[in-house]
């Protein structure tokens, strides 16, 4: 009798949650039904205001639609666990491509860069089944000068890691606070720390003093690609510590009149480069600004990649992105408590969570084509590969040969090594002048044309968030993933700290994920036909169309103000029963996001900084997202990557740390905001003496208290605005 295969992880269904939030939602709909007929039965009537119930009663049934595609988070989430130790020997497990992608030296400091790199060449992998691989879509000499400054350092620093067992992998953070681990005890320790540390500085020196010189992106520039360590040569005699994954630096070709494709053109070129250089069957993908945190990640990964119970069928596993300088105040929600504490795991439960953009595991095979078990949507190509060996394919099969250059290029080793993706044989021979002249060729920027690159194969160029769009894809097509959330972070990044790179950065989100929300790929279409479950197809639908809750939030921040100040009411009375059921939405609202934020680790204060950065991002970052796109569809704007600034300046992050908001640089974003603020206090103001004077307080209590609420939600607005007037 065979034995069972060892168990690789856990995955459980949290029961009580479910029932918990499975009760509201019934509750919780049940009053916005009787709402929702409070107002339409008054609109009939005609014995109210048409213009502002009106208004009112569509914000009313915006709010409704994105509550009830949200309630698909709280439906089954689950919690996983994964059992590394359980995994094969280190000669079985799969090789693994690591893309860590950058664009500009001076937004993405590349020392910063570097210690992502020197964190992936340590990971805890046997280094012939590693590869890293940087992407620099800048083109800058600073960054090739600092990845072989960057070698040099790991030649010392890997081994230094593997010899002690170091978890905190990433030598800035090793020799920072954050660092983790220092063996006092151990004289041996102390003195090779001393010696690395040195090094370190050494280094760190070198590379900040060239990007002072070099720092220039080169926007017209041929594709360029250097090895810069080879994992085949001077193998012999080398003790397994010492012995380093193979690293190799690519810039792709760019021309102004060739379509960028910017981060998804950058990932497809070094699917293609990796395909005909080290061909692992998995990849990592990190920002260049994340860095590996727990060495042990990889492994963590493929205890669900090897699980042939879900392997068939699973496409990535992703990892939550974690931040170490975020403040405990958080005043920014950097952390996106509420993202991956929460809406991550109840999306793992239905199907799979989104793809992040960065720290997760993907297998190749994914982006190639569907899950093997469902072939009727399986390209050619794919089927032909599970039937043929490359040979056959090659020499018996010349039609199915002629679909594959037509779908992925017309470079037969790439398309060999997607025949050989899952081929455990290690590679033997080292890198020849041959290899790399064809990775400048797939990495050219005339390549892709004519193929099914950015459309079936790779990453999507239909949206500029190309993972998340494609891991949508990926899901529609039958893949599944998997969410893990662990103890350690694995991964760990630099937030932003100020409200303008938050906003810029939410802005893009939305423009994004809104575009695709009204395109043919949207979940209200596109996605209900789809293999996608029922209600993961909603979360993906919260993903896209939440951004338009800023219409029902003008909304709401214009009328009710204004209807107070004119004396018309909006609210039922105090004493009708009606007002019983507004009260109870509001309340259970409330404690809806309240009880969210206890079961995740939060407490009061978490609370009230989410529900006041929530409001301004939604009036500000999610309204210009959605102008975004129509003016796109106008043909007024162009599709427009903002990179994120992750240089740190030190004036923001002293504010940062004492919890105030910076709102320099961000007034653009502040006029909606700035205008409803000064509009509520005004409408307040006068509201209240027409209160006082009329007595009419049963009917108008409702918009008061509602007005006010506002107010106190928009307190940091208006201290800035009134510290920015003192100035």
């Amino acid at each position: 009798m065979a034995m069972a295969a060892p168990c690789l992880h856990t995955c459980t269904v949290q029961q009580k949650r479910a029932t918990l939030s499975r009760i509201h939602i019934l509750l919780h709909f049940s009053a916005i039904l009787g709402l929702l007929y409070y107002r339409i039965k008054h609109l009939f009537q005609g014995d109210v205001s048409i213009i502002s119930w009106g208004l009112i009663t569509i914000a009313e049934f915006i709010f409704t639609f994105i509550w009830l595609v949200t309630q698909s988070f709280r439906w089954r989430p689950v919690a996983r666990s994964v059992m590394p130790e359980n995994l094969p020997a280190d000669t079985e497990l799969p090789d693994v491509d690591v893309f860590i992608c950058t664009a500009d030296p001076i937004k993405e400091p590349v020392v910063e860069v570097m210690n992502t790199v020197l964190s992936a060449m340590s990971l805890d992998y046997p280094p012939e089944k590693l590869a890293v691989y940087l992407s620099d879509d800048g083109g800058a000499a600073v960054t090739l000068y600092a990845i072989k400054e960057a070698y040099g350092f790991a030649r010392v620093w890997v081994p230094f890691c593997r010899k002690y067992g170091i978890k905190t992998i990433c030598p800035d953070a090793f020799f920072s606070s954050f660092g983790d681990e220092h063996l006092m005890g151990r004289n041996e320790f102390k003195n090779e720390e001393a010696n690395i540390k040195t090094a370190y500085e050494v280094f760190k020196k070198n590379v900040e003093k060239a990007s002072s010189v070099e720092g220039s992106v080169r926007m017209d520039r041929p594709p360029y690609i250097e090895v810069i360590h080879d994992t085949m040569k001077n193998e012999r005699g080398e003790d397994k510590q010492s012995k380093l994954p193979l690293l190799v630096y690519m810039s792709r070709e760019r021309r102004p009149s060739c379509p960028h494709r910017f981060k998804a053109g950058a990932l497809n070129a070094l699917l293609r480069v990796s395909g005909v250089m080290s061909n692992a069957p998995y990849m990592l993908v990190l920002d260049c600004d994340m860095y590996c945190n727990d060495p042990s990640s990889a492994k963590q990964a493929m205890c669900f990649h090897l699980d042939h119970n879900i392997s068939t069928t699973l496409s990535y596993v992703q990892f939550p992105q974690t931040f170490y300088n975020v403040s405990k105040n958080d005043i920014y929600d950097a952390q996106s408590r509420s993202a991956y504490k929460n809406k991550y795991q109840g999306m793992d439960g239905v199907g799979g969570t989104v793809c992040a953009g960065t720290c997760y595991y993907l297998k190749k095979e994914a982006l190639y084509g569907s899950p093997i078990n469902q072939d009727n949507m399986t390209p050619l190509f794919l089927k032909a590969q599970s039937e043929y060996k490359w040979e056959s394919l090659l020499y018996q099969s010349e039609e199915s040969l002629q679909e594959a250059e037509e779908k992925f290029g017309a470079s037969r080793k790439f398309i060999k090594s997607i025949n050989s993706l899952n081929d455990q044989t290690n590679r033997k021979e080292i890198l020849c002048d041959e290899m790399i002249d064809e990775a400048k060729t797939i990495a050219s920027c005339t390549f892709e044309e004519n193929t099914s690159w950015g459309k079936e194969i790779g990453y999507s160029y239909n949206s500029l968030l190309e993972s998340s769009y494609t891991g949508y894809l990926l899901h529609s097509r039958g893949w599944k993933s998997v969410y893990l959330y662990p103890k350690r972070p694995c991964f760990l990044g630099c937030s932003t700290i100020d409200m303008k790179d938050a906003l810029v950065q939410l802005m893009k989100w939305a423009s994004g994920l809104v575009q695709v929300g009204l395109s043919k790929y949207s979940p209200l279409t596109y996605g209900v036909m789809s293999r996608m479950p029922l209600v993961q197809n909603m979360c993906y639908g919260y993903f896209m169309f939440s951004h338009f809750l800023s219409i029902p939030c003008f909304l709401y921040g214009i009328v009710p103000p204004l209807c107070f100040l004119s004396g018309t009411p909006l609210f039922p009375k105090v004493t009708s029963p009606w007002f019983a059921l507004f009260t109870t939405i509001f309340l259970s609202s409330l404690a809806e996001h309240l009880y969210e934020v206890f079961s995740s680790g939060g407490n009061l204060r978490t609370w009230w900084n989410e529900q006041r950065i929530w409001i301004i991002k939604t009036v500000t970052a999610c309204l210009f997202g959605c102008l975004d796109v129509l003016m796109k569809w106008l043909g007024v704007a162009k599709a427009n990557f903002r990179l994120t600034n992750k240089a740190i300046d030190e004036e923001k992050l002293r504010k940062y740390e004492k919890g105030k908001f910076d709102f320099q640089g961000a007034k653009l974003f502040m006029v909606p905001l700035t205008f409803l603020v000064v509009f509520n206090v005004v409408c307040f103001i006068f509201g209240m003496k027409r209160l006082v004077l009329e007595r009419n307080f049963e009917e108008m209590f409702g918009q008061g208290f509602l007005s006010f609420y506002v107010l106190v939600l928009s307190y940091p607005i208006l201290e800035g605005l009134v510290s920015k007037k003192a100035k």
